[in-house]
């Protein structure tokens, strides 16, 4: 199998309300790329919230006087502090300046997802509300322009327990099977394979960030070659696909 990941430059900054399907369908005309069947399409966290209208403007939160111990202890921003309290269903750890939470969606990631980067200062970016709908109504649209049949991803950065350095994960997947499951099959030796299921998603949104990065202004990638096959648009969900249920969690 051979695997093409092409970054998309030339889309212009995300405003609230923008249409991600359009914004795509003209970066790809300008590139003069000819989309496949099966093709991915890994989007950036960050433009997601933009046009979904996730920004919060930091002059307008007001900061828990728990916010104001953690800034006080941690060196950081009370208001972001705040924002990361609103948007955890619990703190995990805090510990060195560094704070691990479980979000609404399920998620386990430093500081819920907020983000200050690539926006304009005096603001924070929240995560999309709900991440595989919006990959779910982006793979239509783009299937809708086309006629074929590809894959969505949103994809942000998380921090690993046991190593160093971060790599971007699906937080929202659709028209794609976003892990393959080998348990069952045979290997090269004829023995059953018992737990093996690669993390599809996750893998395509780490190749996804060589080409789009952090600083270089590409929110978008086109993963072509990645065999995305026939899946509907519902499923691949991150939600229901890559996230360990509590009761399988051994560090819950």
């Amino acid at each position: 199998m051979n695997i093409r990941v092409v970054g998309l430059p030339g889309v212009p900054e995300v405003q609230a309300g923008d249409d991600l399907v359009s914004l795509t369908v003209g970066a790809v005309e300008r590139a003069a790329l000819t989309v496949e069947p099966g093709d991915v399409f890994v989007y950036a966290q960050k433009i997601v919230s933009k046009a979904e209208d996730r920004l919060v403007r930091l002059d307008s939160v007001v900061p828990s006087a728990l916010a104001h111990e953690w800034g006080r202890t941690s060196g950081r921003d009370p208001r972001v502090i705040e924002l990361v309290i609103q948007d955890a269903r619990r703190v995990v750890r805090m510990d060195r300046g560094v704070l691990i939470v479980e979000t609404a969606h399920g998620f386990i990631c430093a500081n819920a997802g907020i983000d200050t980067s690539n926006i304009r200062p005096g603001w924070a970016a929240r995560l999309p509300a709900d991440p595989d709908a919006t990959a779910r109504r982006i793979c239509a649209g783009l299937r809708s322009a086309w006629r074929l049949s590809v894959g969505v991803i949103v994809a942000d950065t998380f921090g690993r327990p046991w190593r160093e350095g971060q790599m971007n994960v699906a937080i929202g997947a659709a028209g794609l099977r976003s892990v393959l499951d080998y348990r069952g099959r045979l290997d090269s030796h004829g023995q059953t394979l018992r737990s093996t299921a690669i993390a599809v998603a996750d893998e395509l949104a780490a190749a996804g960030e060589l080409v789009m990065g952090k600083a270089g202004g590409i929110p978008i990638a086109l993963i072509q070659g990645a065999g995305a096959g026939d899946c509907g648009v519902d499923e691949g969900s991150v939600r229901t696909s890559l996230l360990r249920r509590p009761e399988e969690d051994l560090f819950r």
